[in-house]
């Protein structure tokens, strides 16, 4: 099931806890995907658990729901200084950089197969190694 909270991102956290109480589900059931500074365009990664990095988004889920889900990072790059980090995600990206991330969301939705059948540390290799040239 995907699930797009309508809420504010800094305020998901409530909206997944919702769905998993809903569902009688734990954390640890739930993928959460979000947006990574120190990841550069077109890089998606699988983790699991971990700290919100800054991420006010993440700090919300984590607030709602602990720290124990598992999360697909989709790196959209970091402006180079802290300072101009906000107007940065607030931007949209270059064509370039849409095309980049575009290809690491099929690249990850590829991996979801592996992820759900064989589990996270198969599908964090699938998704992890670069294909042989």
């Amino acid at each position: 099931m995907l699930i797009k909270p309508l809420a504010w991102m800094n305020s998901s956290g409530q909206v997944v806890r919702g769905v998993l109480d809903y569902f009688k589900l734990a954390p640890s059931a739930a993928l959460v995907v979000h947006d990574d500074l120190d990841l550069p365009p077109g890089a998606a990664r699988l983790k699991s658990g971990g700290g919100h990095g800054g991420h006010n988004g993440l700090r919300d889920v984590i607030r709602h729901c602990g720290p124990d889900f598992q999360r697909l990072r989709i790196g959209v790059g970091h402006p180079g200084d802290k300072d101009r980090v906000t107007p940065y995600v607030l931007t949209k990206p270059t064509a370039a950089e849409s095309k980049a991330i575009e290809e690491a969301m099929q690249d990850a939705l590829q991996a979801f197969d592996t992820l759900y059948i064989k589990g996270m540390q198969p599908a964090m290799t699938q998704l992890h190694t670069e294909p042989s040239e």
